[in-house]
């Protein structure tokens, strides 16, 4: 069993604690009505969308989500909150480094023994769910559990999900499938981009992702017999049947949207042993991004 596959079937037990601790976190998370700008780089930066769209939609305030290396410095916000695996990305320090002490800034992290630990004014610290993988799989989600327990929209039935996506068969020809798109509405298009990437860092799959409705506008033309459609979430009525008309593979999602990641993200594994690639050590990639100066 590879580093990542061992990881990912861990989700469940870490959501669940991380849902416990939320609670001792509260005030080193955004409070209602506090204006946030949540960042993060690569897979950290597809949970920060999703956050985000989780906290508006949930009354709880202004939210943007940005890539740390595309921050706009010209905005005010009361609060900044990082998300870092490896507390060592270079984009996210030097954000942190850059903001002025009217902001009060987060991070959550993997690792204290890393610089964010003196970057940041708060830390969340996610230990137990530390990864050796270069692919990111259970921090992100756990780390999104602990801020979706923290807006009170976490329950257990997303655990009994996530239990499901880990042990269910992936449906029969997916894996065979040469191209895959990812869909999601409001707070899972981050997921949906999120999916896109782990097929890509995984298997090298041909994979894109859109908000559900953009899909019409144009992607769909590349979908034929041999690809796959997966949507993350409610689908809007008629792309069902407009997916199946091109001969292309709809997977409908019927889980809660963060365990259809785990089940896309065990897709990735499954796409990379068909293909003889190594998951655990994707092409081009480190566990951090650390710049030089």
């Amino acid at each position: 069993m590879t580093h990542v596959e061992d990881e990912l079937a861990s989700q469940p037990e870490c959501w669940t604690r991380a849902a416990a601790e939320a609670p001792r976190h509260r005030a080193a998370l955004p409070a209602p009505g506090e204006r946030v700008a949540i960042v993060g780089c690569g897979t950290s930066y597809f949970m920060a969308q999703s956050v985000a769209a989780l906290r508006e939609h949930a009354g709880q305030g202004e939210t943007d989500a940005f890539a740390a290396s595309e921050f706009p410095h010209g905005r005010s916000y009361d609060r900044v909150l990082a998300l870092t695996r490896s507390g060592t990305t270079t984009e996210v320090l030097q954000l942190l480094g850059e903001l002025g002490n009217g902001t009060r800034t987060t991070a959550i992290t993997a690792d204290p023994g890393t610089p964010v630990m003196e970057a940041a004014d708060d830390v969340v610290v996610l230990g137990f769910a530390d990864e050796r993988s270069v692919v990111q799989t259970r921090f992100a989600t756990t780390a999104l559990t602990l801020l979706r327990a923290h807006l009170g929209l976490h329950t257990d039935s997303v655990v009994a999900d996530a239990r499901t996506a880990t042990a269910a068969p992936l449906p029969e020809g997916l894996v065979g499938c040469g191209q895959f798109t990812f869909l999601g509405r409001g707070w899972t298009v981050g997921l949906a981009n999120e999916a896109g990437l782990k097929m890509r860092e995984a298997s090298l799959a041909w994979t894109e992702a859109y908000p559900a409705m953009e899909y019409r506008h144009g992607p769909i033309s590349i979908t034929t017999r041999g690809t796959a459609t997966w949507m993350l979430g409610e689908a809007p009525e008629g792309l069902a049947e407009q997916v199946r008309a091109t001969g292309g593979l709809w997977i409908e999602g019927a889980l809660d949207p963060l365990a259809e990641l785990v089940r896309a993200q065990r897709l990735a594994v499954a796409v990379a042993a068909a293909r003889d690639l190594d998951p655990d050590r994707p092409r081009h990639l480190t566990r951090s991004v650390i710049l030089a100066p």
